[in-house]
C-alpha cells in the first residue's frame, strides 16, 4: 500500500514521527522511572536487584492477558507504552515525594507516630496514587478524546498504568522484605502481590478509566462520570490498604469483592466487544455499494471465529502480505462501525466523522487491492455461497 501509512490511517493521525507531546511525555516519564529506581537501589540494599527481578517477572503475562481482550479494534502501542511508562515514572515519583510529605507534615503530626502509616495508607496514598495514575487518562481525554471509543479502551488504558505502577512499587516491597525477613519474607511478599494480587492497581484504576470512558462516548453527565471514576478507584484501594487492620478475615473480604468486580469487568468487555460486532452487521452493509464488503464479507467481519480464519486463509494463499492486508481491512471496518457508534451518540463532529469515514474507506480499499495483486485461486472460506471484495473480477 504506497503511499499509505496503515497504521496511522487506524489510529487516526498524520503519518510520520509521534507527536511531540507524546515524545514529551515518555521521555519525562522514563526520567521520573530513573529517578524512581535509584532511589530504591540506594534503599534497597542488597534485596533490590531480586526485587527489580521478581517484580518485572510477571508484567509480560500480565500484560499479554489484558491486551488479550483487545484484539477486536487493539490501541496503538505508543500510547499503550506511554500509559505504562507513565505509571511507572511520574505517578511512582510523584507518589513517594507527596505520600512521604504528607506522612511527615500532616499525619504524623496529628495522629502520631503509631497511627500515622495506617491513616497514610488507608486516605492519604489513594487519594494521591490514584490521582497521579488517572491524570494520563484524564490527559488521552483531552488530547486524544478519539482514541477511545468505549469501555474497553478506558479499561486498558488504566490497566497499563496499573502495570507500571504496581511493578515498580513491588520492586519497593520486594527489596523490603529481603532485607528485613530475607528469602521467606521476599517469598511471602511475592506469593500476596505477584500471585494471589497482581491485578490490583489495574483493577482500582480501572474505576477511572470506565469514567474516562463513559465521558469520550457520551455527551452527558461527563464531568460526574470522570469525578465518581475517580471516586471508585480511591475506594477500591482505600478498602484494601485499611483491611490490613481487620487481619485476615478482613483481607479476604476484600479480595473477595475484588475478585467479583474484576468478573464485572470482564463480563462488560465481552458485552461491549458484542456490541461492537452487532455494530458491524448493522453499519457495513450500508458500503456495500462501493463494492468493499458483500453480505458474505460482513458475516466475517462480524465473528472473531472467521476473522481468524480469513487472516490464516489470507497468509496460506498469499503470504504475509496478503495477512498484513486483511488485518488492515477488518480493523479498518471495525474503525468505520465505532465511528458510527460515535455518530449514533451524538459525540463525532460531522466534518471530522465524513474525513475519517472516507480515510477508513480509502485504507479498506487499498488493503484489498494490495491483497489482489496475487489473486488467489477460488472463493474464500466465507463465501462459498456468494461474492465477496476479496474475489477476483470475473474475466470475460
Amino acid at each position: 500500500m504506497t503511499g499509505v501509512d496503515p497504521k496511522a490511517v487506524l489510529e487516526g493521525r498524520v503519518a510520520g514521527r509521534p507527536p511531540i507531546g507524546l515524545i514529551v511525555g515518555i521521555t519525562i516519564s522514563a526520567v521520573c522511572g530513573i529517578l524512581a529506581l535509584l532511589v530504591d537501589a540506594i534503599d534497597g540494599g542488597p534485596g533490590f536487584w531480586a526485587g527489580l527481578a521478581l517484580a518485572i517477572l510477571p508484567i509480560p503475562l500480565l500484560i499479554s492477558l489484558v491486551l488479550a481482550l483487545d484484539r477486536l479494534e487493539p490501541e496503538p502501542p505508543r500510547m499503550l507504552v506511554f500509559a505504562f511508562a507513565w505509571g511507572a515514572g511520574v505517578a511512582v515519583l510523584g507518589a513517594l515525594v507527596l505520600n512521604t510529605l504528607g506522612l511527615i507534615y500532616i499525619t504524623t503530626p496529628i495522629f502520631g507516630e503509631t497511627e500515622a502509616h495506617y491513616v497514610s495508607a488507608t486516605f492519604g496514598a489513594p487519594l494521591i496514587e490514584e490521582t497521579l495514575k488517572g491524570s494520563v487518562l484524564f490527559g488521552i481525554l483531552w488530547f486524544r478524546r478519539n482514541e477511545i471509543d468505549g469501555i474497553v479502551d478506558g479499561i486498558i488504558y488504566a490497566a497499563m498504568v496499573g502495570f507500571g505502577f504496581a511493578m515498580m512499587e513491588n520492586i519497593t516491597y520486594y527489596s523490603r522484605a529481603f532485607d528485613e525477613q530475607g528469602a521467606a519474607g521476599l517469598q511471602a511478599t511475592f506469593v500476596l502481590r505477584g500471585v494471589i494480587a497482581p491485578l490490583s492497581h489495574p483493577l482500582f484504576t480501572s474505576m477511572t478509566g470506565l469514567g474516562v470512558a463513559w465521558a469520550a462516548t457520551h455527551r452527558r453527565f461527563r464531568a460526574g462520570a470522570v469525578l465518581l471514576g475517580l471516586f471508585g478507584a480511591m475506594l477500591l484501594h482505600g478498602l484494601w490498604n485499611g483491611s490490613t487492620a481487620l487481619g485476615a478475615g478482613g483481607l479476604l473480604l476484600v479480595y473477595v469483592l475484588d475478585l467479583l468486580i474484576l468478573i464485572v469487568l470482564v463480563i462488560m468487555i465481552l458485552v461491549e466487544r458484542h456490541g461492537t460486532v452487532q455494530r458491524i452487521r448493522s453499519y457495513l452493509p450500508m458500503y456495500g455499494n462501493t463494492g468493499l464488503v458483500t453480505p458474505a464479507d460482513v458475516r466475517m467481519l462480524g465473528s472473531m471465529h472467521a476473522r481468524r480464519a480469513a487472516r490464516r486463509w489470507a497468509r496460506r494463499v498469499g503470504g504475509q502480505g496478503a495477512a498484513r492486508a486483511m488485518t488492515d481491512y477488518q480493523l479498518a471496518a471495525t474503525e468505520l462501525a465505532l465511528l458510527h457508534k460515535r455518530a449514533e451518540r451524538g459525540v463525532a463532529d460531522p466534518r471530522w466523522f465524513e474525513s475519517r469515514r472516507d480515510a477508513l474507506l480509502g485504507l479498506m480499499a487499498l488493503a484489498r487491492q494490495a491483497f489482489l495483486r496475487t489473486p488467489p485461486v477460488g472463493a474464500p472460506p466465507w463465501a462459498r455461497q456468494g461474492p465477496s471484495g476479496f474475489m477476483p473480477p470475473p474475466s470475460h
